[in-house]
């Protein structure tokens, strides 16, 4: 098993590669230890010293590690415990815990946010999972459109930007109802 490691915009964060597929559908999202006992996978990686948060997309998993460790000093590890566990057969995830990628909303804006998922979907989240993360929505209220950056892109120095410059204008480009989008911490 040969493992792909890429940098993210974020320096605290690497996506690795295993070249197979990690989450079947959506995505799972552990920004600390505490409540990954529904992943092997992510408990296995929260056992290498230095990592702080652990992201599972389809084909990536994304890692994120603490202000004192060093990539050099954990990579081999982490590597090291991705191959583990493809190797030993174990499941990704226990039980039905894949995350559900968006919120529902109803009522008179149901419309609207159909539009803003779309966008999200067809536009935004492809691009946002390049580089090692994911978008959620969280909801619409008076123009205003609430979104959770994850994996890489949460805490990333650039996701402001990416929220403000790039998501922000192409939801306001092609949805006149829209004003602004602003992150929602969870």
């Amino acid at each position: 098993m040969f493992i792909q490691t890429e940098s993210t915009p974020n320096p605290a964060t690497l996506k690795f590669l295993p070249g197979q597929t990690v989450m079947e559908t959506g995505t799972a999202d552990f920004p600390s230890a505490e409540g990954s006992e529904s992943s092997p996978l992510a408990q296995r990686i929260f056992a290498v010293s230095g990592v702080n948060a652990v992201f599972l997309g389809r084909d990536f998993v994304t890692i994120t590690k603490d202000d004192s460790a060093e990539w050099d000093h954990i990579k081999p590890s982490l590597l090291g415990a991705i191959m583990e566990h493809f190797q030993s057969g174990q499941p990704v995830m226990v039980g039905d815990s894949a995350a559900e990628h968006q919120a529902n909303h109803s009522g008179e804006d149901a419309e609207i946010v159909g539009q803003i998922k779309e966008l999200l979907d067809s536009r935004v989240r492809p691009a946002v999972a390049q580089d090692g993360g994911d978008i959620t929505f969280h909801g619409f209220e008076r123009g205003v459109v609430y979104l959770q950056m994850k994996g890489a892109c949460a805490g990333c120095p650039s996701s402001t930007m990416t929220l403000k410059m790039g998501i922000e204008n192409l939801l306001r480009h092609y949805i006149p109802e829209v004003t602004e989008v602003r992150p929602v911490a969870v």
